[in-house]
């Protein structure tokens, strides 16, 4: 036997309103049949949901999982509703966004700025792991993932990655005694903070670091970039990292750009699912990304009719 939703309102609406009288006023119909709605659920579950002292209603431990059952199933339903039509209950904009964890704040706040703008707009931000924000990403928990790395993509992928973001990787450090040092030189005497080789950013510079015949010394690897921020900020060395990353330092004159690393570049991604229902927000951010992630669509629909 399936169980009768409809049924299911009514007992929570109980709950909400504090007795059955009064739900019984706010859903306009009469006690005696909201009654007999709480009676058919309590025989279909085998359990009575409701202590009755009086006129007071209190619950059993079957009502008390009931009660988190059905908020769980509510919730469900007005997240699916949110997920359709873009908003959520209270009339807001709801955009969902990830971001690995290493990603540099500042990169976060500027990206997001646009949205956090508008007053209708109401934005979710998660942090976690590469893995667990496809995770997400797949069951459609999250509606962007802002990364500076691209996840290794198979025949099941069907997201979109979208470059926001392409910048110049600089040597950032304290401020040295007057006097222009050429970066080699800074390269080559300074101690140095450097991304870990899991960043892409590492190779590329021990591969100019070998171009220009340096041995560097580096006293940090950092996989996070506000740590390697903080250390920079401490006076630990020179960081190699994107401007964005030291914006409020720079800008202080706390830390200063001691120039460009030639051939080293920051690449920053927004990764959409590919959806039929896509978020509009998104347009926002990434010019024409719902316009692609419907062609996506229909592409992956159109090969899926042709094998059938």
């Amino acid at each position: 036997m399936n169980l009768n939703y409809h049924h299911l309102r009514y007992f929570y609406a109980i709950v909400q309103a504090g007795g059955l009288t009064k739900a019984a006023e706010l859903l306009n119909v009469s006690p005696s049949a909201l009654s007999v709605q709480l009676q058919q659920l309590e025989h279909q579950l085998g359990h009575s949901l409701f202590d009755r002292e009086g006129r007071n209603l209190n619950l059993t431990e079957a009502g008390r999982i009931a009660l988190e059952r059905a908020e769980a199933i509510f919730e469900a339903g007005d997240e699916l509703l949110r997920t359709l039509k873009g908003g959520d209950s209270a009339g807001k904009k709801l955009i969902r966004f990830g971001a690995v964890s290493t990603l540099s704040r500042n990169f976060q706040i500027e990206m997001l700025k646009p949205l956090l703008q508008r007053s209708e707009v109401r934005i979710l931000l998660r942090s976690s792991s590469m893995r667990e924000l496809m995770l997400m990403l797949d069951a459609h928990q999250i509606d962007v993932l802002l990364t500076n790395t691209l996840p290794a993509r198979d025949d099941q992928s069907s997201w979109s990655p979208h470059i926001i973001s392409d910048q110049a990787i600089s040597l950032i450090g304290p401020k040295r005694p007057a006097g222009k040092r050429a970066i080699e030189d800074l390269l080559t005497r300074e101690p140095l903070i450097v991304p870990t080789s899991e960043n892409h950013i590492r190779a590329e510079f021990d591969a100019l670091m070998v171009r220009l015949g340096i041995t560097p010394t580096i006293v940090a690897e950092v996989d996070d970039m506000a740590m390697l921020r903080l250390l920079a900020r401490e006076g630990t060395g020179f960081a190699i990292a994107p401007p964005i990353v030291m914006r409020d330092e720079l800008e202080q004159k706390i830390l200063f750009d001691y120039g460009v690393m030639k051939g080293l570049r920051e690449t920053f991604y927004a990764i959409t699912p590919a959806r039929r229902f896509p978020q509009p927000l998104l347009s926002v951010i990434i010019p024409g990304s719902a316009k692609r992630r419907s062609e996506t669509v229909g592409s992956t629909d159109r090969r899926r009719a042709r094998k059938l």
